[in-house]
């Protein structure tokens, strides 16, 4: 298991990262070539066959989760890549590639599910040790309080900027940004903000849409965006003629490929895939965290 404590600091590290120092030359230059986050997306779609996966979330609500679902699961899921492939989990900011201390999920959610319901965003602080039930309890907890009509640090955030001027908005935006190259921009801001964190994570598949190429966001410093969409049924025939029905999910991901090379995103996929084969892996924490490099 990893060990608790405290980062020390060292110069160059910022208050959400690590400044990683001995990285190969090849994955240094591109963050100067490729500037922004949306001149480095590498846009990826597939589905996943869910009907083994149904069965799994069916049973653990039985056993005292309700409400379980595929959100949860691929967060999970997620978690236990990075505990296993840590470059997932770094960012770029400055030209520099950072490893994350933890994981942020960010995710957008409506108080309701109506067209004039207000809308925010959350951000779920998570361990690389989590369980499924560990992500179940803690997601939820930070939804039920957007539910209960509890106004987030996002929304204060938000609604403390937007009464200034919009020149001088425009000039506070600019200076945020400043301050973020540097790695000075204060932590209230940094827990507040949906544009920095781990991963965005959203299910279009809870109100019956496909899933989406969402863009990565120029400000801040997400590096991955993942889109689930609604499950659908197939019909696939077998060698020995018979026609057997199978349920599917199709997802999407947008991620910057300043952070791993092509090799160790094949390799973090592979991963994702025999997870999800096996999501009672998720029931326990990792044997090991692998640390990421100096």
């Amino acid at each position: 298991m990893p060990d608790k404590k405290k980062r020390r600091r060292r110069w160059g590290d910022r208050s959400d990262g690590r400044y990683l120092r001995t990285l190969d030359p090849y994955h240094v230059v591109p963050s100067y070539i490729m500037v922004k986050k949306n001149d480095a997306c590498n846009y990826f779609s597939d589905m996943i066959e869910v009907t083994e996966i149904d069965r799994w979330l069916r049973k653990k609500r039985l056993e005292g989760m309700p409400g379980l679902g595929m959100l949860h699961l691929i967060t999970a899921t997620y978690v236990r890549m990075s505990s296993q492939y840590p470059a997932v989990n770094r960012f770029v900011s400055g030209q520099r590639v950072y490893a994350r201390d933890g994981v942020e999920l960010v995710m957008t959610v409506k108080s309701e599910l109506r067209v004039d319901a207000p809308e925010t965003s959350i951000k779920v602080q998570l361990e690389m040790t989590d369980t499924i039930s560990d992500v179940y309890g803690k997601v939820n907890a930070q939804v039920d309080k957007v539910k209960n009509s509890e106004l987030t640090s996002t929304d204060n955030v938000a609604g403390a900027l937007v009464k200034f001027p919009r020149l001088i908005l425009k000039f506070v935006v600019f200076f945020l940004n400043m301050l973020d190259y540097f790695g000075k921009l204060p932590k209230v801001i940094l827990q507040a903000s949906p544009f920095h964190g781990s991963v965005i994570i959203t299910d279009l598949g809870s109100i019956g849409l496909p899933p989406i190429y969402h863009h990565l966001y120029n400000f801040g410093n997400l590096p991955l965006f993942i889109a689930l969409g609604a499950k659908h049924k197939e019909y696939e025939m077998q060698k020995d003629g018979t026609v057997i029905e199978r349920k599917y999910l199709d997802y999407t991901i947008v991620a910057d490929e300043r952070v791993a090379d092509g090799f160790y995103f094949s390799q973090v996929y592979r991963y994702f895939r025999a997870i999800l084969k096996n999501p009672e892996v998720l029931e326990n924490p990792p044997e090991k965290v692998v640390a990421d490099v100096e």
